[in-house]
C-alpha cells in the first residue's frame, strides 16, 4: 500500500488538472476562418453559409427581384384565371420580436424575405391571398417566421407562425369551426421556407422521405389538420417535387439550376376531396416577367409603368 503523504497528495492533484485540461482542449472545435457559427437554437442543423460574390451583389444591392405570373388557379372545382407575383427581397430580422429591423444591429439575422400573392375572381367576388416567408441566409435552420392571410367576400384568414422553442402558430378565422387558435408543433420542413431555400442553394434542398408542414395557403384553402405530413421530396435538374400521399396532393416547383436560381412556374395538383377517387385540379403559375426595384420608394402616379413592365394592368 501506498503511503498517502501531503506531498504525494499535492503532485496527484496537479497531475489530474493537467490531464483534464489537455483533455479538454483536444476535444474542442473551432471554426475555419471563412465560417461564422451560428449562435446555438433547437433547430441550428450546420454552421452558416459563406455567402459568395454573386450573390451579395444580386442580393444586397438595395433591391427587390419581382417577378409576375400568369395564374390558373384551382378553386371550388374549377380553374380561375388570375395573377401571381413573387417578391424576394433580403432584410435584417429582430431575433426576439421576429419582425423587420428598422436599424442595423449586430444581433440582426439576415433574411431573405419571399412575399407571394395571388389575385383571382371566383364568380362574382375576388380573392387575394398573401404569404411571408422570412428565412435566414444562413441557410442553416427553419424560417424565422411565416404568415399567410386570405380575403374575400365573406372574410378574411389569417396564420401565423413563430420559430421560438417551438413553433408557436396563431390562426384566427370568420369561421366558427377554425375561429381563434394557439398552438404549438414539433419543428420540421415547412413548404414556404423550401421556396426561399431553393433561391439560396438548390443543392441543400431536402430529399427524400420527409416531414413537411403543408404551406399556410393550403391549409387556408383546405379543410385539413394543421400539422406535418410525410411527403416524398425529389430533386431534378430544374425542377423540385414534393408528393404528400395522405393530401392526394403534388407540389412542383420549376426553376432555373444556375445562380440566381429564380423561379419559372409552379404546379400543383391536388383533390378536390382527400380519396384516391376525387376529382383532381391542377394550378399552374407561368412565368411573365421579373425586374429588379426599390418599389418601397416607386409610390408616385407615375410609377404606374412599372406594373405594366410586369403585366400587372
Amino acid at each position: 500500500m501506498i503511503k498517502t503523504t501531503p506531498l504525494n497528495t499535492a503532485y496527484i492533484l496537479i497531475l489530474t488538472c493537467l490531464l483534464t485540461f489537455l483533455s479538454c482542449k483536444e476535444n474542442s472545435t473551432t471554426a475555419p476562418n471563412d465560417t461564422i457559427v451560428s449562435k446555438p437554437e433547437a433547430d441550428t442543423i450546420a454552421p452558416k453559409i459563406k455567402l459568395s460574390e454573386d450573390f451579395k451583389a444580386y442580393w444586397h444591392n438595395g433591391e427587390a427581384e419581382i417577378t409576375s405570373y400568369k395564374l390558373e388557379q384551382a378553386r371550388y372545382g374549377e380553374i380561375r384565371e388570375g395573377k401571381a407575383v413573387l417578391v424576394f427581397v433580403t432584410e435584417d430580422f429582430l431575433p426576439e420580436a421576429q419582425v423587420k429591423a428598422d436599424n442595423y444591429n449586430e444581433n440582426n439575422i439576415p433574411v431573405l424575405k419571399l412575399n407571394t400573392t395571388k389575385k383571382f375572381n371566383t364568380g362574382i367576388y375576388p380573392y387575394s391571398i398573401m404569404q411571408s416567408t422570412f428565412y435566414p441566409v444562413a441557410n442553416n435552420q427553419h424560417a424565422i417566421k411565416i404568415s399567410a392571410s386570405v380575403q374575400e367576400w365573406c372574410g378574411h384568414t389569417y396564420t401565423q407562425l413563430n420559430n421560438r422553442e417551438a413553433f408557436e402558430v396563431q390562426s384566427h378565422s370568420y369561421f366558427q369551426n377554425e375561429a381563434d387558435r394557439n398552438f404549438t408543433l414539433e419543428k420540421t420542413w415547412t413548404e414556404n421556407e423550401l421556396w426561399t431555400k431553393l433561391r439560396l442553394d438548390p443543392e441543400r434542398l431536402p430529399v427524400g422521405q420527409i416531414e413537411v408542414v403543408p404551406s399556410l395557403e393550403y391549409n387556408r384553402l383546405n379543410p385539413t389538420e394543421f400539422k406535418a405530413y410525410n411527403a416524398y421530396a425529389s430533386k431534378e435538374n430544374n425542377s423540385y417535387t414534393l408528393s404528400y400521399k395522405d393530401l392526394n396532393r403534388i407540389l412542383k416547383i420549376n426553376f432555373n439550376p444556375d445562380f440566381p436560381y429564380d423561379i419559372l412556374g409552379w404546379e400543383e395538383t391536388t383533390s378536390q376531396g382527400l380519396s384516391t377517387t376525387s376529382e383532381t385540379l391542377t394550378t399552374k403559375a407561368t412565368k411573365l416577367q421579373t425586374i429588379k426595384s426599390d418599389y418601397w420608394n416607386k409610390k408616385s402616379n407615375s410609377d404606374l409603368r412599372l406594373r405594366d413592365s410586369l403585366n400587372l394592368q
